[in-house]
Parts: structure tokens; C-alpha cells; sequence
């Protein structure tokens, strides 16, 4: 019998699915905090002056089954074919054990940025076994842990150039034979910085002119692999550094780029068995010479010790540098894909040395054969070398034969009219080759040509000598039992949503749904190439379409792009797109940005990548904007003022009465009001940014609308504008719409960003609805209100708005307990690992605090354990107080307590069963891998590859 002839029931809505407390437990949160209704609490927690006047204008929503079979109809519309276009994408093969047990398991999904990194140690190691994988294939002593794509990781090394060079130029060379997506993003971040960028022939003698760094492509974009040692040590000669940007497949048959004197190696990590996803989200890389480390951008993960001299990983220097460094920041070091890094590091971990030159010389073995074919056809291949990519001269016949492959289910680069581009790849058959020839004309018989050389196409002098991926971590993994294990052994490190409650503030840590996770799977969304003519996209296409609308009805915009693909690059686009505006008004001096000093320290980093000067503008002490120093310092820059910046509700938690005043200052003074939107989950469905005065916002997909966080990446961050802001959105020059193409440029390397994970927002919104959207804003802010009245007499509740209610999270004053028995923030989070959690935000955005956001996915025993388990906690910290312990010989000092120091000597004035089954934990409790990692150590002996084994031994 069909399912509809049976009545449903309220808990067979996502809506009930995706909110953790039913009904009774609402009710009981709400009578704890003092209300009847949501209606009640949300009227007096959020200012009437905000509050929409209309509902949302959404599709009714559907049910799991049902939007499951619409995403299924919409990746069918996508026509998958064999895509050899290149360009720095190419179809791969993602293991079916690291697929599973990786890219499709939410213990790696939704995990957070390991900034705990005793609870995180499988994903530390992951990482850093990407690191080792990059510096070994580069021949650069130090990788970071991923960067969002290739042409913002080539943009990140100009910045680096630019810094470090002796040359005090404003001029960076580029090789013309650079992907024109990577040139795109490029001059759009250079434009912003002020910096001049050339575009060279390296096959001409370079400029005489000084410049401050040169970017090389190795293979270039045409496929040609160009000797490109003397070219670096002609930039070295005139001051300046080099930058190449290599295939790391290629590296594995290639001279790396350190042996050719390079002082940055950056590219994309794509092709080591990560789908193309219609352009992302892939990992971008980038390796450094020794003295560039404390330049690189993002994160770095490095060896360090334990409190029992156990080697431990963490997160090294500048990780937190936005939040301490803020407009002096180097970068914005939310620029990670970290899931993506993970897959791409075991993709090595699993063929090892071997297998990946195996599959490198087998690639490079195809496009020999396919040269020599039609080479004898007397086809000239243009580029002399190459490793995978040729460029054929077709005169005046480039587009039929592109047509002709077109038909026969192949998608070759079509450069010009003249020329057209064929990339083998890891899924190149020899049929595939077949028909290629076909699509010229010619008889498949003709790949039958003696190869007396199977690396024909590199130059000798060009071959790797060097061995690389040594460690016996790359080379001990090769049976799928030997894999599933490993992956196993490092998931159980790590503690992730599907263990329990990630109370962080200011990052969302809500249901990652599955029926919202399978999509991303779909052939019709994982194996689309970003530059797919337009007519086979038409599922993609629509997709975004109503993803974008729906984005825009929630906050209240004129219209939405989600290129960028992380929440800073929708900051940046933001910014960039009130520059634009101010400059076509004749306004261009107008470059000062406001930033209240309590801001996210995102906003400043991507204020200085846009190009503004930051004023920081007070805050009062019960943390909210000082608008008296903000109309004096938008009196002091009348002329100047571009912008304000502003997350809603505050940083700290609250709803600002004073918003609408705060709009209304900053217009009245010529500036626009940039509204960020990383606490969102706290207004959908209640208020909307461009409705009480934003004329701009950056969402976070990856917090509110349920996109994973990923370990600290995947992400997409959307840009929302006003309607005179709509002509400033991000373009690009592959972009389907021909009116996207020129304008203000690319902040991402594919038109579309992170699309192969907008089906999850996408299924988020279409299950959810307006009223269930609505529904999950009100829930989020009873559970934070409920934490906040349960935990107050424990630990005082920072800052309240209206009626002494918070928001979506509320910030804990740890500071007078610290002051009173020295018991640090660090402890407490610390000390909650034994108990089963991972800890809120520590001491941002005040230092010596804890900022909780628990979300409107966990249910009432959830929340009470966590709320048990911070009120246990401060009885132990009164036993300090009391002088019943020292702090030092304290539980809360030596957390967390790990399986190992059980077995060890016991002397300590606690007893076991305290230390790792405190008050109400369960059996079933999660164990530490380390103890208490030792942070200033890993600093002063930087080790970011993996370790040799022995330095595990006991």
C-alpha cells in the first residue's frame, strides 16, 4: 500500500526530524526561562524595530522521499559525459573505501576546525599527512593544511611575494600560459591591493622592469612543460621571488618545483580522487621554502608533545592570528577545505608512491599515444612537451571537432577557432581516445603508432630524479582491509556531531541531515567539469537559480551569487562590491571601513584584502556598539567612509536595540552598511538584514543552511546585495550567463564556487519551509536562553539584550573564578573532553570566556548533560576555591585524562573513576587519544610532516 493512504504524523516532518526537542521539551525549556510560547520569547528577545513584517515567500516544504526524487530529477538534467577539457580539472577516481568511509561519513563531515586538538587528532594527522604529500611532491620543506582552490592559493603566494621580496615593487609577472580562471581571480585580489599585474610569454626574454615576484605554470595551461629554473633565478636576480603553479600528478614524473629553485609551490589537489564537482570544493595547496613559513596563509598543523611526552599534532602560529592581528592580519585564515585535503591525502595513503606514478606515467602514456596518432594524421600539436594536455592546431576547424566529440559524449577545450585542447586523465580509456580521432575524422586504427619512449612528451632534463612519499604511512596502506582500518583507527580520534553536542559559539554546529548529504553523490552533481558547455548543465543551473531566490527572500535582498566559496570570500566580495559602487559614483577615495572592536576577526582581514583602511569603533561594556564613537568616527571620515561592518546579532550574543540607528549613521554619512551574516541562524524567518538597513551580507551555508563543517571546510559564502548593489556581484569569464562575464571579477576560480554541495542547502530549504525555517530560528534561541538561565548561577551570564535574554549563543564569564582559584577557560575545556563534549568557543570574543551555542538541533537530554556537566565541573572548581586541591594536582589541570595514564602509576589526590567517568558519564564515553598538548612547544620546534615512527615509541 502507498505511503500516503496512511495519515501522517507531526514527527514524519523534517522540520521534527531536524529540531531536537519535541513539543513537551520546548515547553519545558520555556517555563525554565520564564515564557508561554516561542512567539512569546522571540517578542521579547528581538527589537520590534527589526522584526519582519511578512513571511517568508518559499515553496511548501516537502517531505525527505520527495526531495530526495527532486534533486535526483535535477542531477538527471545534468548530462555526464567525459570530460577532457583540463584546465585544472580532471575526472578522477575516489576510492570506494575513502568515498565511504571519508567524503560520505559524517564522523569526518561533521566534525569542526580542530581547534581542540586533543579530541582531534585523526584529522590532525590526515592533515598532516596531506602536508607531507605536498612538501614531498613540490620539494618545499613546508605545506599547510589546504587552501579553498587554485586560484586563490595563487593569489595567497603573490601576497606572500609581496611581503617578503626586497624588491619594493608593485609589479608581479604572469605567465600567460596560466589558467585564465587563476588569472581572473588574480587580477580581481590584485586590483583591490593595488597591484600591477603583467602578463608574460616565458618564452621571451622577461621585462627589464623590476617587479616583486613572477607566477609560472608547470605544465602551463596550453600543456607545454618549460625548464623553469632559469626563469627563477632571473626573478631572484632582480629581488624579487618566484611562485610556480604545478599539477602534483604531473610532480610525480616532473623535477619538482624547489629543485627548480622556486620559493612557493601552489596548485589544486583536485585530482588526487576528488570529484569535480562542478568546480568545488577541492583543496588548494601551497608549499614554501624554509623562512616563508611564518608567511603562509591559513592553517599550519605541526608536531608537538603531550603532558605525557607523547608526540602530539596541533594547529601552529598564526591559526588564531585574524582573531589576535585582526587589519594586521597576513590572510584570512578561513580559507581552508579540510575534508577535501583529507580525501585527496588518503587518495596517496591508499596508491602510495607507486600507485600514483603508476596512474601518472599510465595518463601520460595516453596523451604520447594520442599525440603520435595525430601527429601522423598530420594534426600539429602545438605544445613540443606536455604530461597530459595537448593543444591541437585545427585551422578554422576547432569547433566542429569540438562539436563532433561533443556528441560522442567527449568535452574537449575549445581555446579558439583554431585550436582546441585534449586532457587525459585517471578515467581516459583507450575508447575514449578512439573517439577522439573520430571527432577529427579519423580512423581509431591510427593509435596503433610505436612509442619508442613512453615519457615522449617530457624533456629529459625535466624527469624527477627524487624519490618521494617515503614515510611508511604511505606505503603501508595498500589492501582496502589495511585502509578501512586506518580510517577507522583516526575517525576514533576525533570527536565529531555524531558523538555528541559541539556547543561552539559563533559556528553553528547543527544536524548535518543525510537526505541533505546523499545528493552530493549523484553522478548528475559529482562528475560535472566547471567549464561543461551550457546546454549540459541545465539541472545545475536551475538548482542555483532557486537556491540564489530562496537566499535572497530569506535575508531580504535584491539578488544573490554563491561564487564565493567560504564565508571570507563572501566578505571579500562583499567589500569589493561597495568599492566598485563608491568608484562608479566618482567616490573612490571612499576607502575607510568601520569594524566595532568586537567583530568577528574575519571582518578586518577581509577589509585589508579589499583594500580599505580599518577604524575600530568602541564597544560599551555591556558589549554592545558605542554609536556615540560611531557617529564620531563617521564625522571624522566623512569623506572617506565606505563601509561599516556588523554581524546581527552581535558578536557577543545579543540582539542590538541600537541597530537601525546604527544603518541609519552610517547612510546618513555616504557609507554603505555591510551586515555579516555568520549569526543568521538567529533571524530566519524573524527579521531580514536588508530590511532593517543592510546593504550587503555574506551567509555561511556551512553554518545555518547545514553544509558540514567538514573538519573546517567544505564551504560556501554566498554574497546578498541590495538592488544597487546587484551590478557589483562577482563574475566570471567561463560564467553560463554571458552578462556575467565582465565585470567586477572572480573571487573563485569556477563560476559557481562549492556548487557540488548547494544540493544540501538546497534540500535544507525545500524540506524545511518558511514556517519550519522560521520554526528552527525560534528553537535555537529558547536553547540558548534555556543554557543561559540554567548555567547563570554557575557562571554569569556576559552580556543580555532585552528583558536579559540573549540570542542564538551566550558568552560565560569565566575571568572571576580565574581571578578567585586560578582554573583557566582551557581547563574547563579541557576538563569537559572527560565528560563527553566538545567545548564551546574559548575567549572569543572576550578573553577568559566561553561563548555556547547549542542550536536548535540538540535535544533536552543533550542540553541537560552538557549543562550537568558544566555545573559538575564548577563543584570541582569550588574544591580549588576551598583549598580542598591545588589547581595544579586538580582534574581540571591534568585534563583530559586518557586511557594510557590509567595504566600507568596513580598518585594523584583523585581517584581514577573521577578522572574519566565523572559524574554521570556513561561506559560508552569517548577516550582521548593524548593528554593535554603542550602548544608553546610545538611553536619553538616547528615540525609540520609526519613524524618518523620511532617518535611514538614508549
Amino acid at each position: 500500500m502507498h505511503d500516503s493512504q496512511y495519515p501522517s504524523t507531526t514527527r514524519d516532518a523534517f522540520v521534527d526530524r531536524h529540531i531536537g526537542a519535541s513539543a513537551d521539551e520546548q515547553l519545558h525549556m520555556l517555563n525554565a526561562v520564564g515564557y508561554d510560547s516561542l512567539d512569546a520569547l522571540i517578542g521579547a528577545a528581538v527589537p520590534q524595530g527589526i522584526r519582519t513584517a511578512t513571511e517568508l515567500h518559499l515553496p511548501a516544504p516537502v517531505s525527505e522521499l520527495e526531495a530526495a526524487n527532486e534533486l535526483r530529477t535535477l542531477a538527471a538534467r545534468n548530462n555526464v559525459t567525459t570530460p577532457m577539457i583540463g584546465l585544472g580539472y580532471y575526472p578522477t577516481i575516489t576510492p570506494a573505501v575513502i568515498r565511504r568511509n571519508v567524503l560520505e561519513s559524517p564522523a569526518w563531515y561533521t566534525a569542526y576546525t580542530p581547534y581542540q586538538p586533543e579530541i582531534s587528532q585523526g584529522r590532525l594527522e590526515a592533515l598532516l599527512n596531506f602536508q607531507t604529500m605536498i612538501g614531498d611532491l613540490t620539494g618545499l620543506p613546508i605545506a599547510n593544511s589546504s587552501l579553498l582552490d587554485e586560484g586563490t592559493a595563487v593569489a595567497e603566494a603573490i601576497m606572500i611575494m609581496r611581503r617578503t621580496a626586497s624588491s619594493k615593487s608593485n609589479r608581479v609577472l604572469v605567465d600567460a600560459d596560466t589558467h585564465t580562471q587563476t588569472v581572473g581571480v588574480i587580477q580581481t585580489r590584485a586590483t583591490a591591493m593595488g597591484i600591477e599585474v603583467v602578463l608574460i610569454d616565458l618564452d621571451a626574454p622577461l621585462p627589464d622592469d623590476d617587479y616583486f615576484g613572477i607566477v609560472a605554470s608547470y605544465p602551463g595551461s596550453s600543456g607545454e612543460i618549460r625548464d623553469l629554473a632559469p626563469i627563477v633565478q632571473a626573478a631572484h636576480d632582480k629581488g624579487a621571488l618566484a611562485t610556480i603553479t604545478a599539477d602534483l600528478l604531473a610532480l610525480t614524473l616532473l623535477t619538482p618545483p624547489g629543485e627548480l629553485g622556486a620559493d612557493i609551490a601552489v596548485g589544486s589537489s583536485q585530482r588526487f580522487g576528488v570529484p569535480l564537482f562542478y568546480g568545488g570544493p577541492h583543496a588548494g595547496y601551497i608549499g614554501v621554502r624554509a623562512g616563508l613559513e611564518r608567511h603562509l596563509p591559513g592553517r599550519l598543523v605541526s608536531v608537538s608533545v603531550d603532558s605525557n611526552g607523547r608526540p602530539a599534532y596541533r594547529l601552529a602560529l598564526q591559526t588564531r592570528e585574524q582573531h589576535i592581528r585582526r587589519d594586521r592580519a597576513t590572510s584570512n585564515i578561513c580559507t581552508a577545505q579540510v575534508l577535501l585535503a583529507v580525501v585527496a591525502s588518503m587518495y596517496a595513503v591508499y596508491h602510495g608512491p607507486d600507485g600514483l606514478s603508476r596512474i601518472a606515467q599510465r595518463i601520460h602514456l595516453q596523451a604520447v599515444q594520442l599525440a603520435g596518432a595525430l601527429r601522423a594524421k598530420g594534426y600539429p600539436v602545438v605544445n613540443e612537451t606536455f604530461f597530459d594536455t595537448l593543444l591541437i592546431y585545427v585551422p578554422g576547424g576547432a569547433a566542429a571537432v569540438a562539436e563532433a566529440a561533443h556528441e560522442r559524449g567527449i568535452l574537449l577545450n575549445l581555446v579558439d577557432g583554431d585550436h582546441v585542447g585534449i586532457a587525459c586523465s585517471e578515467i581516459t580509456t583507450l575508447q575514449d581516445l578512439e573517439t577522439v580521432l573520430e571527432a577529427f575524422g579519423e580512423s581509431a586504427a591510427d593509435l596503433q603508432v610505436a612509442m619508442h619512449d613512453p615519457a615522449g612528451g617530457i624533456p629529459r632534463s625535466l624527469r624527477r630524479t627524487t624519490g618521494f612519499l617515503t614515510h611508511p604511512v604511505f606505503n603501508d596502506h595498500r589492501s582496502e582491509t589495511a585502509m578501512l582500518r586506518y580510517l577507522r583507527k583516526l575517525s576514533d580520534r576525533d570527536f565529531a556531531l555524531d558523538r555528541g553536542m559541539i556547543p561552539l559559539g559563533s559556528c553553528t554546529m547543527k544536524l548535518n541531515a543525510t537526505t541533505e548529504m546523499e545528493p552530493v553523490s549523484l553522478a548528475g552533481f559529482a562528475d560535472i567539469h566547471p567549464f561543461a558547455p551550457v546546454d549540459d548543465v541545465a539541472g545545475y543551473i536551475e538548482l542555483i537559480d532557486q537556491l540564489e531566490n530562496w537566499l535572497a527572500e530569506v535575508t531580504g535582498y535584491a539578488a544573490v551569487s554563491i561564487q564565493p566559496n567560504a564565508g571570507s570570500q563572501g566578505e571579500f566580495a562583499g567589500l569589493l562590491a561597495i568599492r566598485a559602487y563608491h568608484a562608479d559614483r566618482g567616490q573612490g577615495r571612499r576607502d575607510v571601513c568601520l569594524i566595532p572592536s568586537s567583530a568577528h576577526g574575519t571582518n578586518a582581514a577581509s577589509a585589508v584584502m579589499a583594500g580599505m583602511r580599518v577604524v575600530v569603533v568602541a564597544s560599551n561594556d555591556d558589549g554592545t556598539v558605542n554609536l556615540d564613537d560611531l557617529e564620531a568616527k563617521c564625522e571624522a571620515h566623512a569623506d572617506d567612509l565606505a563601509a561599516v561592518m556588523v554581524t546581527y546579532p552581535s558578536t557577543h550574543g545579543v540582539y542590538e536595540e541600537g541597530i537601525t540607528k546604527l544603518c541609519e549613521l552610517v547612510h546618513r554619512y555616504g557609507g554603505q552598511v555591510y551586515v555579516d551574516g555568520a549569526n543568521l541562524n538567529a533571524l530566519l524567518g524573524v527579521a531580514k538584514p536588508g530590511e532593517f538597513g543592510g546593504d550587503v551580507s555574506h551567509l555561511n551555508l556551512h553554518k545555518t543552511f547545514c553544509i558540514p563543517h567538514g573538519g573546517g571546510g567544505p564551504g560556501v559564502g554566498p554574497v546578498a546585495v541590495a538592488a544597487h548593489l546587484k551590478p557589483y556581484l562577482p563574475t566570471h569569464l567561463a560564467h553560463p550567463d554571458v552578462n556575467r562575464r565582465r565585470g567586477i571579477g572572480a573571487v573563485s576560480a569556477s563560476p559557481f564556487g562549492s556548487a557540488g554541495i548547494l544540493p544540501i542547502p538546497w534540500a535544507y530549504i525545500r524540506m524545511m519551509g518558511a514556517a519550519g525555517l522560521t520554526q528552527a530560528t525560534k528553537v535555537a534561541v529558547l536553547t540558548a536562553n534555556y543554557v543561559a538561565s540554567r548555567l547563570a548561577d554557575s557562571y554569569p551570564v556576559l552580556y543580555t539584550g532585552a528583558n536579559g535574554l540573549v540570542a542564538h549563543e551566550c558568552i560565560l564569564d569565566v575571568r572571576p573564578l580565574t581571578a578567585a582559584t586560578g582554573v583557566t577557560v582551557d581547563d574547563i575545556a579541557k576538563r569537559l573532553v572527560d565528560y563527553g563534549f566538545h567545548a564551546p568557543t574559548m575567549s572569543f570574543p572576550v578573553a577568559g570566556t566561553l561563548m555556547v551555542e547549542p542550536t536548535e538541533s540538540e535535544d533536552l537530554r543533550e542540553l541537560d548533560r552538557f549543562i550537568d556537566a558544566m555545573i559538575a565541573i564548577r563543584a570541582e572548581i569550588e574544591q580549588v576555591a576551598r583549598g580542598d586541591v591545588t589547581v595544579e594536582d586538580s582534574a581540571l589541570r591534568r585534563a583530559p585524562h586518557t586511557a594510557a595514564v590509567l595504566a600507568g602509576d596513580w598518585d594523584r589526590p583523585y581517584s581514577r573513576k573521577h578522572a574519566v567517568f565523572p559524574a554521570g558519564v556513561a561506559e560508552d564515553k569517548y577516550w582521548p587519544h593524548v593528554g593535554r598538548i603542550d602548544q608553546a612547544y610545538g611553536d619553538r620546534n616547528l615540525v609540520c610532516t609526519c613524524p618518523d615512527p620511532s617518535a611514538f615509541e614508549s
